[in-house]
């Protein structure tokens, strides 16, 4: 049994804060697959000049790395700077976005514990 997924194979979709998102591993896709029930891992693309509308998740814990391109976190009233290798913390009920304010499309790896749903999240 295989426990890995294969990139290309994955389409992107947007959720409901306009993340363009591609979900690496999520229950509803590889629960029969590979047992994954708990959390979620996707991949988000921001591009150059947009920003994800202000949302928070009332159960979900999210981990975001940026694995390329820069911008500007907003985290409930703090806003700060992000760039390729910061790893950000969001805890449940916080409102959030991040937006691309640097010259090449923002990359970052969301995980999520419990896993992703659009059902968890509220928009701001």
């Amino acid at each position: 049994m295989s426990l890995k997924t294969t990139y290309s194979s994955i389409k992107a979709f947007i959720t409901r804060d306009g993340s363009n998102i591609r979900e690496l591993m999520h229950p509803k896709q590889h629960a029969d697959s590979f047992g994954v029930n708990a959390q979620s891992l996707a991949e988000a693309r921001v591009m150059v000049g947009s920003k994800t509308q202000l949302h928070q998740h009332l159960k979900t814990e999210e981990l975001y790395h940026i694995t390329a391109g820069s911008g500007v976190m907003t985290l409930a009233n703090e806003t700060f700077p992000v760039q390729t290798g910061d790893t950000i913390c969001i805890k449940p009920g916080t409102p959030h976005c991040i937006e691309n304010n640097g010259d090449k499309e923002l990359v970052l790896l969301c995980c999520c514990s419990p896993a992703y749903s659009d059902d968890d999240t509220e928009l701001l």
